[in-house]
């Protein structure tokens, strides 16, 4: 499946949420910031301003999303072998990257729900299950979850099985064997993967 496909698949669940089933902190916390994404894009006054628009979502989607985990989890053997410094510019790129195929995908989406179908915790990491329906289709997207700080933030999705951050670990393990890290660092930041 295609990262591009994937990242639109997982904005369904960002941008259309219905009330859960399970009504947990953590379930509750997702479907807040997934309602908040929905008044965002379905703001009027905010329909011709999409640098306000992107700069809003950013900020709603940042509050939930762990974009250090999901670095560090994308690069997996890479990451211990990083600087301190080589790895605050990763996730800076990374970070930025996501928000970018994000805020893309959430403004050309079309309509459709998600039901929170489960949850499921152990110790500080949660699995919340749901379903995004959009006309004919439905699919599941699983998002996983760990707790930091007292708060429960993404760092990885899961669409009909698909993780978006094993994809992007295999991509980033193929640059950096065939390549280099350098490279990966320049393809990030100068092209959507």
């Amino acid at each position: 499946m295609r990262l591009r496909t994937l990242t639109a698949l997982i904005l369904a669940c960002l941008l259309y949420g219905s009330t859960p089933a399970v009504a947990s902190e953590i379930t509750r916390d997702l479907k807040t910031t997934i309602d908040r994404v929905l008044v965002i894009v379905n703001d009027q006054a905010l329909k011709d301003d999409k640098d306000a628009r992107r700069d809003m979502l950013r900020d709603t989607i940042d509050q939930r999303f762990n974009y250090e985990q999901m670095a560090m989890r994308a690069l997996a053997r890479a990451w211990p072998k990083r600087t301190t410094e080589e790895r605050k510019q990763f996730v800076a790129s990374f970070k930025k990257l996501l928000e970018t195929s994000y805020a893309n995908k959430i403004e050309s989406f079309g309509e459709g729900s998600v039901d929170y179908l489960d949850e499921v915790v152990k110790g500080d990491y949660a699995l919340v299950k749901t379903k995004v329906v959009r006309k004919n289709k439905s699919m599941n997207v699983d998002y996983k979850m760990v707790r930091e700080k007292e708060a429960w933030q993404v760092y990885d999705i899961v669409v009909e099985g698909v993780s978006m951050i094993r994809n992007y670990r295999s991509q980033f393990t193929k640059i950096i064997q065939e390549e280099s890290f350098d490279v990966l660092m320049q393809k990030i930041t100068t092209t959507n993967m």
